[in-house]
């Protein structure tokens, strides 16, 4: 048996000598990037609301209890429970929140409470030569892709598109995330099996549209985010990536469109595999005779890109769902629905 030193000598070798069957880009990139410090019981995490705004005390409460109950400490942003329109306090603040956080020493992690809209809006706002020099776990889903995006492009660590702090944090979830950011694991995802009472389960199959295994940095979020930002400059190069996306409430037609703005921007044809998450609500109301079906919109955008690409994993807008390491090395296998992440997300 090997000894334990051999052991990770002989992972080093691996990991690079991979690295160098990676596009130029993607290995400048990961070559580039930190990583946060992995959570300890007891730290503190800072909770701000850098979209949309929560008006009950005492849904806030429960946020903070459920951060307690992850053996954490909470700490709330000056301006958690501000509102201003449908947004939780002005850009400015907002913004402000969020840099204060990462100046913060005592701050190891920042979850969002919740998404909503408005975190482009605070993009041009934000210290990033603080937040660059004090990296630390940004938690987050929905509109939080937008500082996923612009962190993977200007700050270079890694952060977590996973569950808010708002979520409700099931035992699936709550285990995903306690082994990625407390126990630097790398873990396999694949979808649970359903208790279903049916001679075949549907609930958490997948669909491939281009079989086989791609590897790559993971890269995206919630589809209508990531097209709002293109053409800026808080857009990471997807050179190599790995693309997962899913959405909420969006009919087929406008999923078709997204797509085919990525696509003539050039996007997907960068990518070595895609990921489709969840797309809740993603259907239009009414009988849609002759209409595409969403597996059909994504079959028709995903299949010719000739790369691993499959539908139906576990992260998006549900009850439970994957911690994904934005920025990360993982590698898909598009026929048995699985993402394994290749390296410890923190440190």
């Amino acid at each position: 048996m090997l000894n334990r030193r051999h052991m990770f000598q002989s992972l080093a070798a691996a990991s690079a000598a991979f690295a160098l069957t990676l596009p130029l880009g993607v290995q400048a990139a990961l070559s580039a990037r930190r990583k946060p410090p992995r959570l300890h019981p007891g730290d503190t995490v800072g909770l701000v609301e850098p979209a949309g705004f929560t008006d009950d005390s005492f849904d806030l409460a429960l946020v903070e209890e459920t951060i307690r109950a992850m053996g954490l400490v909470p700490k709330a942003a000056a301006h958690l429970a501000d509102r201003h329109g449908y947004l939780a306090g002005t850009d400015a603040d907002r913004a402000a929140d969020l840099n204060a956080m990462y100046a913060d020493p005592d701050v190891k992690a920042v979850f969002a409470v919740r998404g909503g809209w408005g975190c482009a809006r605070i993009l041009p706002y934000l210290d990033w030569k603080t937040i660059r020099a004090n990296p630390k776990l940004l938690i987050g889903f929905s509109d939080i892709t937008a500082l996923h995006l612009a962190f993977a492009a200007r700050a270079g660590f890694t952060t977590i598109h996973g569950p808010n702090a708002a979520s409700s944090w099931g035992k699936f979830s709550w285990e995903g995330f306690r082994a990625l950011t407390f126990d630097a694991a790398t873990p396999l995802y694949s979808n649970p099996v359903g208790m279903e009472d049916r001679l075949v389960p549907r609930i958490g199959r997948v669909r491939t549209f281009h079989p086989g295994k791609a590897r790559g940095k993971l890269l995206g979020g919630n589809l209508s985010v990531l097209c709002a930002l293109m053409g800026t400059a808080y857009l990471p190069d997807f050179d190599g990536a790995i693309l997962f996306i899913e959405d909420v409430s969006e009919a087929e037609y406008r999923i078709d469109r997204m797509l085919t703005q990525l696509a003539l921007a050039g996007v997907l044809g960068k990518v070595a595999g895609v990921v489709f998450g969840q797309c809740t609500g993603c259907s239009s109301p009414g009988p849609s005779y002759g209409g595409f079906t969403l597996s059909q919109v994504l079959e028709q955008h995903l299949a010719p890109l000739g790369v691993p690409a499959y539908q139906g994993a576990m992260f998006g807008h549900v009850a439970n769902q994957f911690s994904l390491p934005v920025g990360t090395l993982a590698e898909i296998d598009a026929t048995a629905g699985t993402i394994r992440i290749l390296e410890a997300a923190v440190s």
